[in-house]
């Protein structure tokens, strides 16, 4: 059990996990507007995310503590650094509208990571904004690149789905602000510190119905499974947010709740 969790550990904390998560979230976007046999953006999705996640979370670790790096963090720079050389591969596979898209939502990484600002903190800590932050940028990769990439005109349907994947990023994030709302720094004032762990569940609750609302004005929706995968997605983010709390485990946001895009997606992908 012990070289099990490590694994884990390590497949948490190298970001594949989450990486795993941006590919499926990429992949069901191209199922419901029918894109195929496009797996460039998906698997640019998937190395990118690797490389911006593990930027954000050990870019200051690596620079305060160059002489005292462990073992793990060592595999994990040389992991990203695989990452980013895959990153830079698939980049070079998609269109220059594509290009130009990725370039701004890395751009838009980099001000959540590093201060651009003499004397100012990184947008990371910036009160109130991680959350909004967050939720474009996971916008911009899952849906917007990937259908610049398709050819796919903006349209009320594109704006829709924009609109749904933002609402439930928006959820999830609600449920790891509560699952760290004690570790949180006070400053951050992240929703939970702001309204409290109990409006913040209700907060959450509003936004994934209005999300299942939102399905019945797409106008190409000429069948009951989008709608019925999306009640099922939304349900399970909800019962995640019904049972947070300050208590929960790492693993109970970090994997489980991370998870709920992937099991979707297999879901997707058995039925096809």
């Amino acid at each position: 059990m012990v070289i099990v969790k490590k694994i884990l550990d390590f497949y948490i904390n190298s970001s594949l996990h989450v990486a795993l998560s941006a590919f499926a979230l990429v992949s069901m976007t191209q199922y419901f507007f029918d894109v195929k046999d496009d797996f460039s953006v998906a698997l640019f999705a998937f190395f990118g995310t690797v490389v911006g996640y593990n930027f954000v979370k050990y870019d200051a670790i690596a620079r305060l503590n160059k002489t005292e790096i462990k073992k793990e963090l060592k595999i994990i720079v040389f992991l990203s650094f695989i990452s980013l050389l895959a990153c830079f591969y698939f980049f070079f596979q998609l269109s220059w509208e594509s290009k130009l898209s990725a370039v701004a939502f890395f751009g838009l990484t980099l001000l959540y990571t590093l201060p651009f600002f003499p004397n100012k903190q990184n947008a990371r800590n910036w009160k109130g904004v991680k959350i909004y932050i967050v939720g474009i940028t996971w916008v911009g990769v899952t849906v917007i690149l990937p259908l610049v990439e398709a050819e796919i005109p903006f349209s009320n349907d594109v704006f829709l789905m924009a609109l749904q994947r933002f609402l439930l990023i928006f959820s999830m994030v609600l449920v790891f602000d509560i699952v760290d709302v004690k570790e949180d720094d006070i400053h951050l004032q992240t929703v939970p510190q702001k309204i409290g762990v109990e409006l913040t569940k209700k907060l959450g609750y509003a936004l994934l119905l209005l999300l299942l609302i939102s399905e019945f004005f797409y106008t190409n929706n000429h069948h009951f499974l989008p709608f019925f995968f999306k009640l099922l997605v939304c349900g399970t983010i909800a019962i995640f947010l019904f049972f947070a709390n300050e208590n929960r485990s790492r693993y109970y946001a970090s994997f489980w709740l991370e998870s709920v895009p992937i099991l979707w997606w297999l879901v997707l992908v058995v039925i096809e």
